[in-house]
């Protein structure tokens, strides 16, 4: 099974093509210019591979939570793509994939992952593995870093959430082994989760597709705005 499988939901414009067995994985600092760099990039995966879209069984994309920007454009693109090449498509919990990631990197099993959520927040989840499948300890919400609930037994913490705040760190100090602040939901990530859940039957059809957007403001006050926030 071949999958094509990207994020945009942080700064980083990631995507991935593969199999499971090896990835073919680009990622650039995007800032804000996802929508111009993303189609470039898996075009040049598929180009590399000797593939098309209709050669592939599934796409998967970062379903969020994260920029809203950046989650409406990995969602429309997934659909985009799906729709044209008659595919099924898969969002997965870009927290949960930062929780892949730092497992692929550190060998790490229990993992708090926190992205800044920007306006003083946090998006935070927790996750550990159990016969190979993530699961969900606290699930994916948006909150003020000092209000993070507390966690049972030594976990590890991935993200730039615990950069941005270090309240949060604090706050979890009891139970934090280690921190990775550089964590990022990878594009490999997405797709390592995503592969049995297609395999599984879990893909949905083009018009399904939906992101997970935890906090559902979708525009900041004038006087936020003239205080530097952003969603």
């Amino acid at each position: 099974m071949r999958i094509l499988a990207f994020d945009t939901s942080t700064e980083a414009c990631a995507a991935a093509l593969g199999d499971g067995t090896q990835w073919t994985e680009r990622s650039v600092h995007a800032g804000s210019r996802h929508s111009e760099l993303l189609l470039p990039m898996i075009g040049d995966l598929l180009a590399e591979g000797g593939l098309a879209l209709r050669d592939l069984d599934g796409i998967a994309f970062g379903a969020g939570p994260g920029s809203f920007t950046g989650l409406r454009i990995a969602c429309g693109v997934a659909q985009g793509l799906a729709f044209g090449a008659g595919l099924p498509v898969l969002g997965v919990a870009s927290l949960e994939a930062m929780a892949e990631a730092a497992r692929a990197k550190h060998g790490w099993t229990r993992v708090v992952a926190a992205l800044d959520a920007r306006m003083r927040e946090v998006y935070l989840a927790a996750y550990d593995l159990e016969h190979g499948d993530w699961r969900a300890r606290i699930e994916p919400c948006v909150l003020p870093p000092d209000e993070a609930p507390p966690l049972e037994g030594r976990w590890h913490g991935a993200g730039n959430g615990f950069a941005a705040y270090p309240a949060l760190r604090e706050r979890l100090a009891s139970a934090l082994l280690s921190c990775d602040e550089c964590t990022l939901p990878a594009a490999s990530a997405v797709g390592r989760l995503a592969l049995p859940r297609f395999a599984a039957g879990e893909g949905l059809a083009a018009d399904h597709a939906a992101p997970l957007y935890v906090r559902h403001r979708v525009a900041l006050t004038t006087a936020e705005r003239d205080a530097g926030e952003r969603l």
